[in-house]
């Protein structure tokens, strides 16, 4: 008898175990989650009210630069930052060529167009930048 009701109340130690376990990995991914969206909710906000806004174009522009803006810095509190590309030389590890543009005034592989940013966690690249790079027949070796 005594033995049945250890192994109850160890039983019930463990469900109560799991269940905290489990509930503590929800609060910590829950909490991953809040921190990485907010900082985005004000650059939300910002497109509701420029969407709202009876401004001209150069008003509405101007709103979606300061917006950028908004946005950069929040990826930047996330570590987030952008690939470098204009003027680097090409990378294969953070550029992915989209096609060359024939000069003989940029030395051979520069990137010399970003067609969509790429960016990087800390040391991770997250996405590849997208880049048009100089060909330049001059210095092109085989």
């Amino acid at each position: 008898m005594q033995t049945q009701d250890r192994l109850a109340r160890l039983q019930a130690e463990f469900d109560n175990a799991r269940k905290r376990e489990i509930k503590e990995r929800q609060d910590t991914r829950d909490y991953a989650i809040q921190s990485a969206v907010e900082p985005f909710l004000g650059v939300l906000d910002n497109f509701a009210l420029a969407l709202k806004s009876d401004g001209d174009v150069a008003q509405l522009r101007t709103g979606v630069q300061l917006i950028v803006k908004q946005m950069e810095e929040a990826l930047r509190t996330l570590n987030v930052q952008p690939v470098e590309s204009i003027g680097a030389q090409f990378d294969p590890r953070i550029h992915e060529a989209l096609g060359s543009i024939e000069t003989l005034e940029h030395p051979d592989h520069q990137v010399l167009e970003e067609i969509r940013r790429g960016y990087k966690l800390r040391d991770k690249l997250l996405r590849p930048a997208l880049v048009r790079i100089a060909s330049n027949s001059a210095q092109q070796t085989d």
